[in-house]
């Protein structure tokens, strides 16, 4: 069920998907998709109609719509798909929040947009963060840690520390001494990062209360035999799809 345009499956096979998909969704496999040419940026658009039969999608990283009939899609496959709604004023926006588009605080960003352009008040907001890459398998460089700390007060909540389980290393601990000075040995915990509970976080800063905001699914690299992971895949992953929509002359 590869709703991606990757090089894993013919292209014909992929539009099927996706039919199917807004068959499941809305009830109507001709549903409009708009999707996008997501490069981890904190940039969002509002489409229109129109962009659903463009040939090449707009470069951004976020949708918004207040047009019944349209299917926002977020693709993934180890990155955060945040879906919102405006249930009273029949608004909703879809975004793609990989940890570039974390750090660049597309969500809380986007929460500001739907205020500005639709008049949302985030207490009427639900919020549902989908599958991603869990902070049990999301190791990351120290770097990111950085990143992340220039940006956000609580940064280091959003980190921690996992020992490796190599059963052989645990068995034999000596063979693997160091002479290297203390600090500069590559053996140690590796630093995991929480992309699921950043994104959360910033939900709630945008002001949506915390029983409004759902996390669905699972960990992407835990679940390789659901989910499509790049990481668990070494790259040969196909693409989930996130989608929201205002179904016409009725409630969201």
């Amino acid at each position: 069920m590869n709703l991606g345009f990757t090089a894993e499956d013919p292209r014909e096979i992929v539009i099927e998907n996706r039919r199917l998909l807004a068959e499941a969704v809305g009830g109507n496999s001709d549903a409009p998709f708009i999707a996008l040419r997501q490069f981890h940026s904190n940039l969002a658009l509002a489409p229109t109609l129109s962009d659903a039969a463009r040939e090449r999608p707009r470069r951004a990283d976020g949708l918004f719509t207040a047009e019944p009939g349209l299917l926002l899609a977020i693709q993934t496959a180890d990155c955060i798909p945040v879906l919102v709604a405006d249930r009273r004023l029949r608004v909703v926006a879809a975004f793609h929040a990989g940890w570039r588009g974390t750090v660049k605080r597309i969500v809380e960003l986007g929460i500001g947009r739907m205020r500005i352009e639709f008049g949302s008040d985030p207490k009427n907001l639900l919020a549902a963060i989908g599958p991603g890459m869990g902070p049990c398998c999301y190791a990351v460089g120290e770097e990111l840690l950085s990143e992340f700390e220039s940006q956000f007060a609580y940064a280091r909540e959003l980190f921690h520390e996992v020992y490796s389980s190599d059963e052989v290393r645990n068995q034999y601990p000596l063979l693997f001494l160091t002479q290297r000075a203390p600090g500069h040995s590559p053996i140690g915990p590796r630093l995991h990062l929480d992309l699921i509970e950043a994104n959360r976080r910033q939900l709630l800063s945008a002001g949506l209360g915390a029983k409004n905001i759902s996390i669905v699914g699972g960990c992407t690299g835990c679940r390789p035999d659901l989910f499509y992971s790049h990481r668990a895949m070494n790259g040969r992953a196909g693409r989930m799809m996130s989608v929201i929509g205002i179904r016409p002359g009725k409630k969201l």
